[in-house]
């Protein structure tokens, strides 16, 4: 495999650079063949690597510092930030990307602010009208893909295809399914409801040779109906959060009931070891990122109150990508 070089944003997630460098560390010591360019404050990501170098620790040659004076925040405009603050942490990692000083890039920072960079600065590949964001939910049976899930609120009949045929990629190559089953999220399986865009959309999908199984709803997904469930990046969005709200919510819920007697807590104890394969099928932080499917290079992001488990996981996203040639 040829050396794999990946920038990472250091400044942009909710926690700062101390997770987001301690992340890139363990990556650092647990794939031998990339190499990482670390973007943001050269002193802040020093005094972080400082912690995590010496015996045991990772190659310090394999790991190159990119100093920039800016951030983009949360709060600020992302088209008007990826525009002005040219020389932050975000703007810099997709100028590596540009001028092919990293193939993979790796951010905690804006959303919003990530997608306007990636439109200006990373070319989409050949036939692909737009990038999709995306990301695996955790199903009865394994994992779905979804998306879009942020990058595209509003699309054409077109978008929906290709994003079709991009996630079916993915699950095939990186995820090992073969044939994998393709649904379109809408109000009920029927193939007249929805949208003018959606039944368009249906057409497309039912023509186009992908293992299409029609609509689903989305009680569907978390069944694991499909490998590939297909919406907007608003629908895609919503359905998300209310995955990881719920996830959340329900996982507290067993917790509170598990301990709120002798009994309980006795069978909580004989069933640890299945509570604990439950809940981190439900943490995002294995899976790491979502990537960007469709674009000439890798990019992934990363939530934005990542911790170094999670930052690690999204850079070993890019390794993926890469091995199996996205």
């Amino acid at each position: 495999m040829n050396k794999l070089t990946i920038a990472v944003d250091t400044m942009g997630s909710d926690l700062g650079p101390a997770a987001v460098v301690q992340g890139a560390a363990w990556a650092a010591k647990e794939f031998s063949h990339i190499d990482l360019l670390l973007v943001g404050d050269e002193n802040s990501i020093k005094t972080e690597l400082a912690k995590y170098s010496g015996t045991g620790g990772f190659d310090a040659n394999r790991i190159t510092i990119q100093h920039t004076s800016e951030v983009i925040e949360f709060s600020d405009t992302p088209t008007v930030a990826i525009k002005q603050k040219k020389d932050s942490s975000m703007v810099v990692a997709l100028k590596c990307l540009k001028e092919g000083r990293a193939q993979g890039l790796v951010s905690a920072g804006s959303t919003g602010a990530l997608l306007a960079g990636v439109f200006i600065h990373v070319k989409r590949k050949p036939g692909i009208e737009r990038p999709a964001l995306c990301t695996l939910l955790p199903t009865k049976q394994g994992h779905t893909l979804l998306l879009d899930c942020g990058a595209n609120a509003e699309v054409k009949p077109s978008y929906l295809l290709q994003f079709g045929q991009m996630g079916a990629e993915y699950m095939q190559k990186v995820m090992g399914i073969k044939n994998p089953k393709v649904g379109l999220i809408n109000v009920g399986t029927e193939k007249e409801k929805g949208t003018p865009v959606y039944k368009e959309a249906h057409e497309l999908l039912a023509a186009s040779g992908l293992n299409f199984a029609g609509n689903i709803e989305g009680r569907d997904i978390p069944v694991g109906t499909v490998d590939v469930a297909v919406c907007d990046g608003f629908v895609g969005n919503v359905a998300l959060k209310l995955t990881e709200g719920l996830a959340k919510t329900l996982l507290g819920m067993v917790k509170d009931a598990l301990m709120s007697s002798l009994v309980s807590k006795i069978g909580a104890l004989l069933a640890k070891g299945a509570f604990t394969k439950l809940k981190k099928k439900f943490d995002y932080r294995e899976v790491g990122g979502a990537p960007f499917l469709g674009l000439s290079a890798l990019v992934v992001k990363a939530h934005g109150s990542s911790d170094a488990l999670a930052i690690k996981n999204a850079i070993r996203q890019c390794v993926i990508f890469e091995k199996d040639g996205n």
